[in-house]
């Protein structure tokens, strides 16, 4: 069983997540700590709600980022963490962290990348006329969103989506894939080549594949 360390800002849904899988047996893990840098999170009642321990360390606790960091990294190693959870933690790590835990921080993405990384994706996706998007589970490196892709689950994109309607649709795919993920990770499955993710005995898609608008639906284009 591995060691997990979450860190959080907001509302806490894929913390949530994991520890569902947790209750539920299908992640050999558990989370020894949850560090917030927002005191208003509800994650952090989440966390508190099974008995996990909770370390608020404030954004004015340091202006410098890395000794910042440097507070979270001793943190994590003081509940002896394996693999570190970023879930809507809301600060940009820095090298120094990176360097702490090499290809052992995982992240969500709500976007296929490389495609949209950043912030305010959905609103990218929709106007820049896509008609899949998705969420990405990655290995994080120095860049922004730029890290080895683990696991990425894809969605429709609707043309009367908006933000809210597609986040929602890729929300629930975070909760599926992050949990597996990390799964994956228990079980040393997963080797890093380059820029490759290698998942040891994993299983090959049959067609058909995915297509929107449904191509299925246009008998003229069968004929």
């Amino acid at each position: 069983m591995i060691r997990l360390g979450v860190l959080v800002s907001g509302n806490g849904t894929n913390l949530q997540a994991i520890i569902d899988a947790i209750e539920a047996k299908k992640l050999d893990a558990g989370v020894n700590v949850v560090i917030s840098n927002n005191p208003n999170a509800y994650a952090i009642q989440r966390a508190k709600n099974h008995n996990i321990p909770v370390e608020v360390i404030l954004n004015s606790t340091s202006s410098a980022r890395e000794d910042y960091d440097s507070i979270i990294i001793e943190t994590l190693k003081r509940y002896s963490v394996d693999l570190v959870v970023l879930a809507g933690f809301m600060r940009l790590l820095s090298s120094k962290f990176i360097r702490a835990f090499p290809m052992r921080i995982m992240n969500i993405h709500p976007a296929l990348l490389p495609a949209f990384p950043g912030l305010n994706v959905q609103k990218k996706a929709i106007d820049y006329g896509v008609k899949f998007s998705g969420a990405t589970v990655h290995f994080v490196d120095d860049g922004v969103d730029t890290g080895p892709i683990i696991i990425q689950a894809v969605v429709p994109v609707y043309d009367d989506d908006t933000e809210e309607t597609l986040a929602e649709r890729i929300l629930k795919e975070e909760h599926r894939i992050y949990p597996y993920a990390i799964q994956l990770f228990a079980e040393g499955r997963l080797e890093i080549k380059g820029r490759r993710v290698i998942v040891k005995d994993s299983k090959k898609l049959e067609p058909p594949y995915l297509e929107n608008p449904v191509v299925s639906s246009n008998k003229h284009l069968l004929k």
